[in-house]
């Protein structure tokens, strides 16, 4: 049974994204990895055994269209809530009326589209009936599930995560667009497949994108009432030139941002530059990559030159500030000085060694010597003592053991010979050479004593 606007009859005049929504399984493109016939989502489904699930994924992958056949292929009744005009007396009385249902035998589903937009106390009405499964709860959001829904109500619920869609499953919508009565088949309209690739492209996993842009090319094509003749010219314009970043088929913007680590990882500061401004002609957050940056700082420069973490946490700010287009530039200072600077991953090595042993070794005790003594009961159990206050001593620096004993002679930060990390390595070196000579010289004096 169905319930709700998802359902509503589309006019032929409605828009086309809306009027190609597929009806079927064997319909519906991509998400191969939840809908193959072995995968457990299509088998609830083809069984009719639906349970609360939520559907996590960016727009125009099939979210929705997805909850629709499962109302096609569902003996329940099937309710569609709307977070931005449902409030919780709407959800209560729906909620009886599917209590009621479940005494007489039948099973209600809830669809709620963006379900993050619904508050808490919104998501916490649901919750005692999903508990006592009076209702199956079927849930599509855009934004991450663990911070988005109670925890009480993510817990009973299994989350699907639904990926962009391939290029090629894109570019096949097109075409099944053009053929289909549904769509434009029974138009005249005259466009060159690489012009179709062009607009897969251009939408990025996003069936819906695709779709629109098709339409207003069509509509915008020479001709007359049913005919279209599609050119480059009329796809620039639709595409606002942003298909060109996007020639590339399948190309998703991580690999973009990996390709700039990587070309400044690789001291290629002409890639780095181009990638950069493939993510940021793209559209792309100046922030997501100004954080990429930043950490690159550390963990690919780090001690080689800490000038980099300076620089680039001021182009950060400064994405903060102004924006683009204007930051642009900054961070360009920032990927060029990281791709020029010598390079380290020491910082990121210590980091990773010490967290190692940091997860296999978790009950090593603090020594007592660096321990804090706030009260006389501590102190009386040694926490504090043979405290060496290293300010008090020539050099600043004492021999004392600030390790478990067990990790006692570890070294996790083994610096480079790169850039001023060298002069570091001298230091540390130094520093290492003189605490081993000093505890050399206080264990003959103990040996001494005894």
């Amino acid at each position: 049974m169905e319930q709700g606007s998802l359902f509503d009859d589309r006019a032929a005049t409605g828009p086309l994204a809306d009027r190609m929504r597929p009806e079927t399984l064997d319909d519906y493109a991509g998400q191969k990895h939840l809908l193959a016939p072995d995968r457990i989502l299509r088998r609830m489904i083809d069984r009719d055994e639906v349970q609360s699930m939520i559907f996590w994924g960016p727009p125009g992958v099939g979210k929705t269209t997805l909850a629709r056949i499962i109302a096609r292929c569902t003996k329940s009744h099937f309710i569609v809530f709307s977070a931005v005009t449902s409030g919780i007396k709407e959800i209560r009385e729906v909620m009886n009326k599917a209590e009621t249902a479940r005494s007489m035998g039948e099973k209600t589903i809830v669809f709620v589209d963006e379900i993050h937009r619904f508050n808490k106390a919104q998501q916490d009405a649901f919750l005692p009936y999903v508990e006592r499964g009076s209702i199956i709860l079927i849930g599509a959001t855009t934004e991450n599930p663990s911070f988005e829904i109670n925890n009480a109500l993510l817990s009973r619920c299994k989350v699907f995560t639904l990926n962009p869609l391939d290029t090629e499953d894109i570019l096949a919508l097109l075409k099944r667009a053009l053929t289909d009565p549904r769509g434009f088949g029974n138009w005249e309209i005259s466009i060159e497949e690489d012009l179709l690739s062009l607009i897969a492209n251009y939408a990025n996993g996003d069936a819906r994108t695709a779709l629109n842009t098709l339409e207003l090319a069509v509509m915008n094509g020479a001709g007359d009432a049913v005919h279209s003749t599609v050119t480059r010219e009329v796809i620039d314009q639709c595409i606002q030139g942003k298909a060109l970043l996007y020639d590339k088929k399948g190309e998703e913007h991580y690999n973009l941002i990996s390709a700039l680590h990587k070309s400044m990882r690789n001291s290629d500061a002409d890639a780095a530059v181009y990638w950069l401004a493939r993510m940021l002609e793209a559209g792309e957050d100046p922030l997501y990559i100004a954080r990429r940056v930043l950490r690159f700082a550390s963990e690919d420069v780090g001690m080689a030159d800490s000038r980099a973490l300076q620089i680039c946490t001021a182009a950060f700010q400064a994405c903060q500030y102004i924006g683009m287009p204007e930051c642009s530039v900054h961070l360009t200072h920032a990927v060029v000085f990281c791709s020029l600077a010598p390079k380290s991953n020491s910082l990121e090595a210590a980091y990773m060694a010490a967290a190692e042993d940091a997860r296999n070794m978790l009950d090593e005790p603090v020594p007592l010597q660096i321990r804090n003594a706030p009260t006389r009961l501590m102190e009386e159990l040694g926490y504090g003592k043979d405290y060496m206050y290293a300010h008090d001593y020539e050099g600043h620096i004492t021999a004392m053991q600030c390790l478990p004993d067990s990790l006692k002679d570890k070294h996790y930060y083994n610096p480079s010979d790169h850039g001023v990390e060298k002069r570091v390595k001298e230091h540390k070196d130094q520093i290492e050479a003189w605490k081993k000579a000093q505890r050399a010289k206080e264990a003959a004096a103990k040996a001494k004593k005894q």
